[in-house]
C-alpha cells in the first residue's frame, strides 16, 4: 500500500544483499600487467553498485617504508633486507584489510600487489581462512611486448618511484625490475590450484579462464572484468535540449523540446560533427525530449528504457514549490537523504543506479558513445566514471545545453565540459545547508530552500 510506496528505499549500499562474509580480491601478476588499473576500476564499480570496497596497494606501503627508491636491485630475490621490508609491508596491508572489515564494515578489499609466489599466496590464504574471508584471485597474464611497453609508459612515468628521472633510465630500470620478478613468478596452476577461486585475464581481455566462482559477488566481479577494455575512446554525456516542462519548472513528464531546446539539438549535431568520431553510437531514453535531440544529430540512435529519467511518482510534473506545499513531509525527507529517498510510487537515486548497471556494462564494452539522457541519469553515470560517493551523486552539476566529454585514462577519467552557447533554464538545486538526518521532518522544513 501507500506505506510501502512512501518509505525510503531499502539500502543495497550496505552490500548485504551481495555477500555475508567479506571477500578479499587478490591481484596476481608481473609488474606492468594492468593490476592497479583493474584494481581501481573494480573498486569504483563495486562502490557504485553499493558494495563498500577499498583498495590496498602494497607498493604504497613500500614507498612509506623506504622513502627513496634507488633502483631495481631492491626487488632482487636474493636481497634479504629488501625481502624483509616487502614481507612486512604485505603484512601491514593485510592487517589494514582486517581492520577495514571489522571497524569500517567493509565488504570487499582489493589486495593490489604482484603476489607472484606460491608462498605469498599461501600466506594470504591462511590469514583469510583464520579470519573467515572468502578469497578470489585475479591474475593478469600478458606476453604481448607492445601492451607491456605501453603499460610501462602510461603508468610508470607517473610513478613516485621515478620522479625527476630520465625517461630512458626509468624505462630501463623498470624492465630490470620486471626481470627480478620473473625469476620467482609462479602463475596460478590450473591443476595444483584447482581448489582456488580465480579468473585469469590473458593479454588484457583476449581470453579468460574462470575457476570456482563461489557466490553472487564473485560472479558480478567476473562479469565486470570480462566487459572492461582498454581501447582509447571517448564517452559524451549530454542532457536533452531544454523542454517545455523545464521552462515551467516542472519535474519529470514527457514533454517535447522548447525553441531553445531545438536550437541546442542543432548545435549538438554541429559539435558532434566537429569531433570527427569514428563509428559513433548514439543512445537515448524512450522520452520525447531525448529522441527529438537525437533526431537533429542525424545518425542512427538506439533507445534505452533504462535511460529514462528518475520516476518522481505522485510528484511527476509538479514544481518544487508545489511538492513542498502538497507533500511537505516528503519534501523534507528527500532533502535529508536524497540518494536513498524514494518518491511515493516512484524511484530513488539508489533505484536508478541499479537500473543503470546494464548501461554501464555496455558503455564499458563499447568504444565511442554519445548518451543523450536526463539530469538524474547523467548524475548516476557521471558518479560511476568520476568515482563519486552516494552522498555527492544527487548534487553533481549537469547543466542543460552542455556536453561532458569523458576520456578514460590510466587510473581515472579526464572530463571536458563544453557549453554550446545556447541559453537554458537552470534546473540544479543545491544541497540544503545543515540538514540533520535525525531531525523531525517538520523541523527540517524550516531550512529547506523554497526554489528549484
Amino acid at each position: 500500500g501507500t506505506q510501502v510506496d512512501r518509505q525510503q528505499s531499502e539500502s543495497h549500499r550496505d552490500g548485504s544483499q551481495f555477500c555475508n562474509s567479506p571477500t578479499l580480491i587478490v591481484m596476481v601478476g608481473l609488474p606492468a600487467r594492468g593490476k592497479t588499473y583493474i584494481s581501481k576500476k573494480l573498486t569504483r564499480y563495486l562502490n557504485w553498485i553499493g558494495v563498500p570496497t577499498k583498495m590496498f596497494n602494497v607498493g604504497q606501503y613500500r614507498r612509506e617504508a623506504v622513502k627513496i627508491y634507488k633502483n631495481f636491485e631492491f626487488f632482487k630475490p636474493d636481497n634479504e633486507e629488501a625481502m624483509r621490508i616487502r614481507k612486512a609491508c604485505a603484512a601491514a596491508a593485510l592487517k589494514d584489510v582486517s581492520s577495514y572489515f571489522t571497524k569500517e564494515q567493509g565488504q570487499v578489499a582489493v589486495f593490489d600487489a604482484t603476489n607472484t609466489t606460491r608462498e605469498r599466496r599461501a600466506v594470504i590464504m591462511s590469514v583469510a581462512k583464520e579470519k573467515g574471508y572468502k578469497v578470489f584471485f585475479v591474475e593478469s597474464i600478458c606476453d604481448d611486448p607492445e601492451i607491456i611497453a605501453e603499460n610501462i609508459k602510461q603508468v610508470k612515468f607517473g610513478s613516485p618511484d621515478y620522479v625527476d628521472r630520465d625517461i630512458d633510465e626509468a624505462m630501463a630500470d623498470f624492465v630490470q625490475r620486471i626481470e627480478c620478478y620473473k625469476a620467482s613468478y609462479m602463475p596460478i596452476d590450473d591443476d595444483k590450484d584447482r581448489k582456488l577461486s580465480y579468473i585469469k585475464i590473458f593479454d588484457v581481455g583476449i581470453r579468460y579462464l574462470v575457476n570456482r566462482v563461489q557466490d553472487h559477488i564473485q560472479s558480478r566481479i567476473v562479469y565486470y572484468l570480462m566487459n572492461i577494455h582498454v581501447t582509447p575512446r571517448s564517452i559524451y554525456l549530454s542532457r536533452h535540449g531544454e523542454s517545455e516542462l523545464n521552462l515551467l519548472g516542472r519535474i519529470g513528464g514527457d514533454s517535447g523540446l522548447s525553441p531553445r531546446g531545438q536550437k541546442y539539438a542543432s548545435a549538438l549535431a554541429a559539435f558532434i560533427k566537429g569531433q570527427n568520431i569514428k563509428d559513433l553510437k548514439v543512445w537515448t531514453s524512450h522520452m520525447k525530449r531525448t529522441i527529438q535531440t537525437a533526431e537533429a544529430v542525424g545518425v542512427q540512435y538506439e533507445q534505452w528504457k533504462a535511460l529514462n529519467e528518475i520516476d518522481a511518482g505522485v510528484c511527476e510534473e509538479l514544481t518544487y514549490e508545489e511538492i513542498q506545499q502538497n507533500f511537505p513531509e516528503e519534501f523534507a525527507l528527500r532533502d535529508q537523504d536524497k540518494y536513498r529517498y524514494r518518491y511515493p510510487k516512484g524511484e530513488s537515486y539508489e533505484d536508478l543506479v541499479h537500473r543503470l548497471e546494464p548501461v554501464i556494462m555496455e558503455l564499458e564494452r563499447q568504444e565511442n558513445v554519445l548518451v543523450i539522457c536526463h539530469q538524474a541519469v547523467m548524475r548516476c553515470l557521471l558518479a560511476y566514471f568520476l568515482d563519486k560517493p552516494a552522498d555527492e551523486l544527487p548534487y553533481l552539476k549537469c547543466p542543460l545545453h552542455t556536453v561532458l566529454k569523458l576520456t578514460p585514462i590510466a587510473y581515472g577519467c579526464k572530463v571536458e565540459s563544453c557549453f554550446l552557447n545556447i541559453g537554458a533554464v537552470n534546473t540544479h538545486r543545491e544541497k540544503p545547508a545543515n540538514v540533520d538526518v535525525n531531525r523531525d521532518p517538520e523541523e527540517a522544513l524550516q531550512t529547506v530552500p523554497d526554489h528549484i
